[in-house]
């Protein structure tokens, strides 16, 4: 007995749903809204245009934690903070950094620093009493670090400026600069390049595959304008949205490939719908209500799948990532209204010039329909070795090792990995790694010389402490190894003093968590409160990994929802939910075999750590079991229709296949194809993001849907459609089901009427 979906009755008549009330004003007043669309993309356009220079830069801090809070007593107590910049000064002609030419000329160097515009504190070699914390292992080169004033975007700003001027090499010295912010100055820089290098490879890239898929140029270059609408729509949000928080650079690379996939992902089923009614003998408007009425709430669908993912981000605390939550959101709702609004005008002006050059194969008759039966009479045979397949590709997962982010991942010719790579070598410890451990209650005054000077003694004495400078002199190994200079007296506060200790590189690839258990156990102070850049880092990644299980359960548990609502099933959500998460095994197989082993990475260009820095694999997670669950929506909408005309599970299955399996399969390379132009960015967080979406975008529509979903099908049978009875009441009352043709259908009958399936 087929299932029927629940209709709503108004006299003797179904009332239309929404969407085919919309799509029937649509096709009424087509030119209407033409002309509007016309309006709001010319309007989006010149908005949107002015939102790269409002996005923002964005360092890795946690709110609330302790690394800030540290932060914040260092500038309102002490007027100072952790270097956000190192200038490395290499010694010419064979001298080393303590010949008194070569001192001259880098204590220049420092002084001219301090004097620039947005540069707050300044320290080098020479200024700090020759420290050999900022003095190169071979006695040539020698650093100057410098905190930067203002907030992390008018850092940047100005570092631009400071970086090129203070750049040089002459007979004596050279000078270049490195550091936290030079580096992801940089990265921002070149993801900026990438983002006009993308846009001009991925637009004629996109149009091209339309055109092979619908073999006529308008209905291509129709839908490619629906991509483009929802970038600059979406950009321009993002302007919007700029004058309320945050939003950083990199949303801009996210909302070009997202944009033109998903504009283009729905529009293809908008128009294959379309073009299916035209085939039927329907009218162009009796057509465009049609296809509203029923893709039109398929895409409705999945774009609510895809933002669920999508707003989970928000719960992470980070501007970071949330600016990423802005973007996608956006996009689902730029490229929901293009699909639903614009085209179907657009389509109502085209008419038949928008129909197929000759009707799709159907039925038997389809490579696709044949092919599902074929694997559902076999389901061991053709669901065993693709299921081996997936596994295989998933299995290093296994050894995901998170880290912490370097420089390494720009291109080797980068200058500021070039700095940074040469401290690496040439230094035993970077200064710019320094912990301030302060102290409160103990203030930095002559009468706490002595407990001063114990406090720095015992922590230089620690297990991966380099250096320690206090108020009273510089520590190494639990002995005094300079005295105090007058730099130290930043050290001094009228109630508290702090301690910068510097660990050695060793330390800081260990567990950084327990070295600075380590630290705050020697002071006897009051209160004890640790920051630096190591810390902020780590903090950055606990508040990250803590969040992780709540946004993951989010977003298994509202797309469970949102596709029992469609289906009325119990097992399809479940089993939606578990091959999608099969698909973010492979992502984060490909990630750690390419990424974090460095499989390749001579031919795709990217120098492996051994680690992956969290946030990106995250962001992709997010995005990419949208992305599933809308293939999942895609194909299930066709399966639940057919079923619910004919009850027959196995043709139900065939039937979905065949009309949603191009479809899928086209978006599917459109969209893998948008993500892979990334692959050759400079940047490995977008070589990551590029190659990893791309691969599981592939995997997920031929693999997951087009083979393990109908296997799984055959094999549950009619089991597909259960639901206990207290949920299947739910869904009568609230799921939302096929409305159905609006023709007359007598009262008390859910059957649609002779001649009314679709």
């Amino acid at each position: 007995m087929p299932v029927t979906s629940p209709s709503v009755h108004h006299g003797d008549l179904v009332r239309p749903s929404a969407l085919r009330r919309l799509g029937a004003l649509i096709a009424r007043r087509s030119r209407t809204f033409v002309w509007v669309s016309v309006v709001l993309a010319v309007l989006a356009a010149a908005v949107g245009a002015g939102a790269m220079d409002r996005l923002v830069l964005s360092r890795f801090e946690s709110p609330g934690s302790e690394s800030l809070q540290t932060a914040d007593i260092l500038a309102s107590e002490f007027d100072t903070g952790k270097p956000h910049i190192a200038v490395l000064v290499t010694a010419q002609q064979g001298r080393d950094v303590d010949d008194p030419e070569v001192a001259a000329a880098g204590q220049a160097v420092a002084e001219e620093l301090a004097a620039m515009e947005g540069v707050a504190e300044v320290a080098s070699y020479w200024g700090r009493g020759n420290s050999p914390a900022l003095r190169g292992e071979d006695g040539m080169q020698a650093v100057i670090v410098a905190r930067l004033a203002g907030d992390v975007t008018e850092a940047r700003t100005n570092l631009a400026e400071i970086s090129p001027e203070i750049t040089r090499e002459d007979e004596l010295i050279s000078v270049a600069v490195g550091g936290g912010d030079e580096v992801f100055r940089q990265a921002a820089e070149q993801a900026r390049e990438d983002f006009l290098f993308a846009e001009l490879i991925v637009t004629p890239l996109v149009l091209l595959c339309l055109f092979l898929v619908y073999r006529r140029f308008r209905v291509a270059a129709l839908t490619l304008g629906m991509g483009l609408f929802s970038v600059v729509a979406t950009l321009a949000l993002l302007r919007i949205v700029t004058y309320i928080t945050d939003v950083s650079t990199f949303a801009a690379n996210l909302t070009l490939v997202m944009g033109l996939g998903l504009g283009v992902d729905y529009c293809l089923f908008i128009i294959n719908r379309f073009r299916e009614e035209l085939e039927r003998g329907r009218s162009v408007a009796e057509s465009i209500e049609e296809t509203v009425a029923t893709a039109g709430r398929t895409v409705a669908f999945s774009a609510l799948t895809v933002a669920v993912s999508l707003v989970c981000l928000m719960f992470f605390p980070f501007p970071f990532l949330r600016s990423f939550a802005y973007a996608g959101v956006g996009v689902v709702l730029t490229s929901v209204f293009a699909a639903l609004i614009i085209l179907p005008a657009a389509l109502t002006r085209l008419g038949h010039r928008a129909a197929r050059r000759k009707p799709a194969r159907t039925g038997e008759g389809s490579g696709w329909h044949r092919m599902a039966l074929r694997m559902m009479r076999r389901p061991v045979i053709y669901g065993v070795p693709a299921l081996a397949v997936v596994l295989v590709l998933g299995s290093p997962t296994l050894g995901l090792n998170f880290g912490l982010p370097d420089d390494r991942v720009l291109p080797p010719e980068t200058s500021s990995r070039q700095v940074q790579q040469q401290i690496r070598d040439n230094f035993a410890q970077e200064e710019m790694d320094a912990l301030q451990v302060v102290t409160m209650g103990v203030p930095g005054t002559a009468d706490n010389t002595a407990t001063i000077e114990a406090t720095a003694t015992e922590l230089s004495a620690l297990p991966g402490v380099a250096q320690v400078d206090a108020l009273t002199g510089s520590y190494r190994g639990g002995e005094r190894i300079l005295p105090a200079v007058p730099d130290s007296e930043r050290f001094a506060g009228e109630s508290d003093t702090w301690f910068s200790v510097i660990p050695t590189n060793e330390a800081l690839g260990g567990d950084i968590n327990e070295f600075m258990d380590q630290l705050a156990a020697v002071p006897d102070a009051e209160t004890i409160h640790i920051g630096g850049y190591p810390a902020e880092l780590a903090d950055f990644r606990a508040a990250l990994i803590e969040r992780v299980p709540l946004v993951f359960g989010l977003i298994l548990l509202v797309t469970f929802v949102i596709l029992f609502l469609m289906t009325g099933s119990l097992l399809l959500p479940l089993k939606a939910t578990l091959l999608n998460v099969t698909s973010m095994a492979v992502m984060f197989g490909v990630l750690v075999w390419l990424f974090q082993e460095g499989n390749l990475s001579d031919i795709i260009g990217f120098t492996a750590i051994g680690t992956l820095e969290p946030t990106f694999p995250i962001l992709m997670f997010c995005i990419a079991f949208g992305l599933s669950m809308d293939y999942e929506v895609f194909m299930m909408s066709r399966i639940k229709e057919e079923y619910d005309r004919t009850g027959d599970n196995s043709l139900a299955v065939a039937h979905g296949l065949e009309r949603s399996g191009p479809l899928i399969t086209a978006a599917a390379v459109i969209l893998a194809a948008s993500f892979a132009t990334y692959a050759f960015s400079g940047i490995m967080y977008l070589q990551m993001l590029g190659i990893g979406m791309a691969i599981v975008i592939l995997v997920d529509a031929t693999l997951i849907r087009a083979v393990l979903v109908p296997v799984f099908m055959r094999l549950a049978g009619n089991a597909n459609w259960w639901a206990p009875g207290p949920l299947r009441r739910l869904h009568e009352r609230f799921g939302i089901s096929e409305e159905g043709d609006a023709r007359a259908v007598p009262a008390g009958t859910n059957k649609p009427v002779a001649g009314a399936a679709r």
